[in-house]
């Protein structure tokens, strides 16, 4: 059986409206052990139906076997497969890659057909040694002469070591000498194997060719035996696909070997590298500034620094705990006694209120008039020079005596006296106190946060009750573990009287939960409260007095809730997720602000997402334009590889390498670059601006941004290079 046979197969082209034949007709039948020439003058068709034989090229009309196989219904995949197992190509111009050196060039045939580097090397080096070119391996293609390149695509076929080699005017750019070498050279390897030649100078291929056949306009004229032949079985290659590691190495080795083509792909990469970052930081730049609008009515202290914390085991923060959030990057100051950051406080008489928020006198250098404080309850005044009370009543207010009140629930935290005003700018009012009042202000808050229930004998009261309201109160002329009560409490005890009964007190709130058990020593009455308490009567209305040390313990477990202030707001979320890591559960007030116009935002915001979509597509294709013409220099490379038994898939993964090293390698190098602006070793204001609210999502959402491009710009030039076969390819420009 003859390992190829032809049965009237046609070839034509169709170019827009006329069609042409390339050969018609053909009956032909080649067996293994021929040295078969194909002779004709230029237009004959020899070249067609070489690459019809070989497979680089379909038919139209007839049908070709292999191997007794007809063909007629492959695919251009049954045609690479085709050409891996059977077809060893020897080309005019040699097709070799010229970026690669002798070895590399010989050695790519092996990789593709799926060896291993390890059994590739001494492999290589015995077929060099058989064409002569073992001093020239490490020599680029480039800079070999004519005769040593053919040599090279001779060594390229052997490597593959297939049934069938074909060589299109393997000798029309050879000198004499070098011609009759390299026919020697074939004929030699052609003991085994089916050797088919077109040339147009049959006399320097007579000695060696035992089959002469001769074609004019398209149809075989002449068909003739020269000389007896030994024949023999084909003997089928075992190949496989190209591994994965070598793939990666093919890939690397291509984005590398030639220079201008490496720097021109970069810089359009680290071009389209830092466009996709200016873009997506205008879009995040926009988006952070409109998160920073709104309001939250939940805390005083609204400002979008302040980061609010409690423990995920609910238990109080201890020194350690301080020490550990201190340490974590990003945090400006912490705030133990939190609840103090939104507690208001306010001084009434007469046609006079002022409210405000409270803060240590210690933060307070000097007045602006009047003297700082001296004493535990005296205080400073802050507020605008130009607002109503220091306008009009800034000398009644210095040395004024008043309750200052907490939290608009008439309960005085102390009696005090204003010694000093300080201006500021701004609305709004601060009372700068001692730690005695600061600290009376906190138990007072923590009690306003609670819920505390009253037993006494059989009857309990909780602070919603309609029968009665009480109120507790710390004073230090009440004794440990007892109390002093309002008189109306008493009708709910036997006979009357609570003396000597025992009072418990249960607290609950959202941390804790605590009780106290105190004996009943006295009841507040007109006639003995100046003696017990120092107090006018109508201060102590429902009432009850415990000592200080016992209200500590109802009210004073530690600091459960704590805030910390932000040195940086760009840089949030890494805090919060440092501050979550350790065991901190977080409540950012940026990230919890009401906007009233959220939903025009919501849609604002999807413009921006489609205005960056447009922006995006429209740079993916300019870039795919110019990296399409820096890419063609590419096209006879990829061409020769598919005809060297490459697939289409192969192609691709090798071009979608070769082009994501460039973008990785931009991407690094940029993303290194903002880095170290980030971290103040470079001053780059611009690029600062760009990534100073950046995460590591960001940057990792730009990296998906950049390999998808990357991916699609690679996948649509290799449709367009990879539509046709793959001498069409070679041929056409894409």
């Amino acid at each position: 059986m003859s390992i190829i046979k032809l049965k009237n197969v046609s070839k034509f082209y169709r170019n827009k409206n006329t069609i042409s034949s390339g050969f018609n007709k053909i009956n032909l039948e080649l067996d293994m052990g021929e040295f078969v020439t194909i002779t004709g003058e230029s237009g004959s068709g020899k070249s067609t139906l070489l690459n019809v034989i070989s497979g680089l090229d379909s038919y139209e009309e007839g049908e070709m076997y292999i191997n007794g196989e007809e063909t007629s219904h492959y695919t251009e995949s049954d045609y690479e497969e085709y050409r891996r197992k059977y077809i060893g190509n020897i080309f005019q111009h040699f097709n070799l890659v010229n970026s690669y050196t002798v070895f590399e060039n010989v050695e790519l045939v092996l990789l593709l057909n799926g060896y291993n580097r390890s059994e590739i090397r001494p492999k290589v080096l015995d077929i060099l040694k058989t064409v002569g070119l073992t001093k020239y391996k490490n020599t680029k293609a480039s800079k070999l002469s004519g005769g040593q390149k053919q040599r090279v695509a001779i060594a390229r076929a052997l490597a593959k070591d297939t049934p069938i080699i074909v060589a299109d005017e393997p000798t029309g750019n050879l000198d004499v000498q070098s011609a009759k070498s390299i026919m020697k050279l074939l004929k030699e390897i052609s003991q085994n194997k089916l050797v088919v030649i077109v040339t147009h100078n049959y006399e320097q291929v007579e000695e060696y060719t035992t089959r002469k056949i001769s074609m004019h306009d398209g149809k075989i004229i002449e068909d003739k035996h020269i000389s007896s032949y030994q024949k023999c079985l084909p003997v089928e290659v075992a190949y496989k696909d190209l591994t994965k590691k070598n793939k990666l190495m093919l890939g690397f080795r291509n984005a590398f070997n030639i220079k201008t083509k490496f720097l021109l792909l970069f810089f359009i990469y680290f071009f389209l590298t830092f466009i996709v970052f200016s873009e997506y930081s205008s879009l995040r730049k926009t988006e952070f500034d409109a998160s920073l609008t709104g309001y939250n009515n939940y805390f005083t202290d609204r400002r979008i620094e302040r980061v609010v914390l409690k423990k995920s085991d609910a238990t109080p923060f201890r020194e350690e705990d301080y020490k550990k959030i201190e340490n974590i990057e990003n945090i400006e100051s912490t705030f133990k006694n939190d609840t103090l950051l939104d507690v208001i406080v306010s001084i009434e008489n007469n046609d006079m209120y002022i409210a405000g928020d409270i803060k240590p006198l210690s933060s307070l250098d000097k007045v602006d008039s009047g003297n700082m404080p001296k004493n535990k309850n005296e205080i400073v005044l802050a507020g605008s020079e130009d607002s109503y009370f220091f306008l009009f009543y800034d000398k009644e207010l210095i040395n004024k005596e008043t309750d200052l009140i907490l939290d608009n629930r008439s309960e005085s935290i102390d009696r005090i006296k204003i010694t000093g005003l300080k201006y500021r700018e701004g609305d709004g009012h601060t009372f700068y106190v001692s730690d005695d009042i600061l600290e009376k202000a906190r138990l007072g808050t923590n009690k306003n946060y609670s819920n505390t229930e009253l037993s006494i004998e059989k009857d309990t009261f909780t602070e919603e009750d309609s029968r009665i309201q009480y109120r507790i109160e710390p004073s230090s002329k009440v004794e440990k573990g007892t109390a002093y009560i309002f008189n109306e409490l008493n009708m709910y005890c036997n006979d009357f009287s609570c003396q000597n009964k025992k009072l418990k007190l249960d607290v609950d709130n959202i941390y804790y939960k605590s009780n106290l058990e105190l004996l009943v020593k006295n009841t507040i009455t007109k006639d003995n409260v100046k003696e017990l308490l120092g107090v006018k009567i109508e201060d102590t209305i429902g009432k009850i007095y415990i000592n200080e040390e016992d209200y500590k313990t109802l009210y004073d477990k530690g600091n459960y809730q704590i805030s910390v202030f932000l040195k940086d707001i760009k840089k949030s979320d890494e805090t919060l997720a440092s501050l979550q890591k350790e065991g901190y559960e977080t409540y950012s007030l940026k990230n919890n602000l009401v906007n009233p116009s959220q939903d025009v935002q919501g849609l604002i915001n999807m413009m921006r997402l489609i205005v960056f979509g447009i922006a995006t597509g429209s740079l993916f294709f300019i870039s795919y334009v110019i990296i399409k013409i820096i890419l063609k220099s590419r096209n006879i490379y990829f061409s020769t590889i598919r005809i060297l038994g490459a697939t289409k898939k192969t192609a691709c993964d090798l071009l979608n390498i070769e082009l994501l090293v460039d973008i990785h390698l931009a991407y690094l190098i940029f993303t290194t670059l903002t880095l170290f602006v980030k971290s103040g070793a470079i001053h780059n204001k611009f690029i600062m601006d760009m990534v100073s609210f950046f995460t590591f999502k960001d940057y990792l959402m730009i990296y998906i941004i950049l390999i998808v491009m990357s991916l699609l710009i690679s996948n649509r030039y290799s449709h367009k290079l990879f539509k046709s076969s793959a001498m069409s390819t070679y041929r056409e420009e894409v």
